[in-house]
């Protein structure tokens, strides 16, 4: 009950101060009340029925590049290269039709959707590779494979996939009507969102209730163990590295069949960066993923409200990502911290006679 209590009380307190500081950031740098600034930023993001809206159909890619961080921290590595995973599997999303003719229908839609998973899942099961087979750093590793991914991006989007009437804005060519992904009872809010919760869920429940879910949590707990009980510890780890891969990939396919329409530069707006931050202040629980995303696609969605209304710049909600980062990194260390142990030594020293005290 203790660790549950901890578990929800760091998050929702980090996240809380990082509000705080970011609304003396707005005060101190551009002379904004900080309270309207709060106001705005709730009302941007849950105010209205278009609030929501915006606010879910960012949710939805931040919901699957969260488990691409999740799900390899489950195994016991720190993957950051969601964003190289997104951007490679909406290429491969777009690309698909031009090697391939494609149903225009639900099938195709689909055949889409498992291009960029794959496309995600073998990009980041190469971090995994690296980090088992050759000693490499898989935080460092995914972050460089990442920046490797966004330059080939380019290259072909720029290149050999380009559309040519694609004049100021490089693209590929733009997906037929019947492979893209509609809005969910005409609403603007996409299938992708359902598909990130489902992921979410189903990965919860993966690791939760599964024996390859509970060998994965043993792997991630103490590897050498692992491999004393017999635990194929190399395996799981790539396969770890590999399904929160597909779930960055299937987010960049999202984006594109529902979003974008074509793969371009929009498509690398920092959701696997922003997803990084969901899964720790999650926790990296799939199940807690849901809500945190939502609660930052919201900040996200609200960041054109505080430009409007306050005369902030748009990306200032980045500051904020980066304080509620930088005070979810340091709950860590309070989390780490016996209170206990400390308020009893506190109690001992306080009731020593103050001459009797060692330097």
């Amino acid at each position: 009950m203790h660790n549950t209590l901890e578990d929800l009380l760091l998050p929702v307190g980090a996240i809380a101060a990082a509000l705080l500081l970011f609304g003396l950031f707005a005060w101190l740098t551009a002379g904004v009340s900080p309270m309207e600034v709060w106001a705005l930023l709730f009302k941007g993001a849950f105010g209205g029925s278009f609030a929501w809206q915006n606010t879910l159909q960012r949710a939805a890619p931040l919901m699957l590049t969260a488990l691409c961080v999740a799900i390899a921290a489950r195994a016991g590595l720190i993957v950051i290269g969601g964003e190289g995973a997104l951007v490679l599997g909406g290429l491969a999303c777009a690309a698909l039709p031009l090697l391939l003719p494609l149903p225009a229908n639900a099938v195709g839609t689909a055949a889409l959707c498992l291009a960029g998973a794959a496309a995600g899942a073998a990009w980041i099961a190469l971090s995994g590779y690296l980090r088992q087979y050759r000693g490499v750093n898989e935080t460092i590793s995914s972050l460089l494979l990442a920046y490797v991914a966004l330059g080939l991006f380019r290259h072909l989007v720029e290149g050999p996939l380009r559309d040519p009437a694609s004049l100021n804005k490089p693209s590929t060519p733009t997906l037929a009507e019947g492979l893209r992904i509609g809005g969910m009872a005409g609403s603007d809010v996409h299938w992708g969102l359902l598909i990130g919760v489902l992921a979410c869920l189903g990965l919860g429940l993966l690791l939760r209730w599964t024996a390859g879910g509970f060998a994965l949590r043993v792997v991630g707990g103490n590897p050498r163990a692992a491999q004393l009980v017999g635990l194929p510890a190399s395996r799981l780890i790539v396969l770890a590295c590999a399904l929160g891969g597909a779930c960055a990939g299937l987010a960049g396919a999202v984006e594109v069949a529902a979003v974008h329409t074509s793969a371009n530069a929009a498509l690398i707006a920092g959701y696997g960066y922003a997803g990084i931050l969901v899964s720790f202040i999650a926790r990296h629980q799939p199940l807690a993923v849901i809500p945190v995303a939502i609660l930052f696609g919201g900040f996200a969605a609200a960041g054109s409200l505080l430009q409007r209304r306050l005369g902030l710049p748009d990306a200032s909600v980045l500051v904020l990502q980066g304080m509620a980062f930088v005070l979810i990194l340091a709950s860590e260390a309070l989390r780490a911290q016996d209170w206990r142990a400390l308020g009893r030594r506190l109690l001992q020293q306080s009731a020593v006679p103050e001459g009797s005290r060692t330097p």
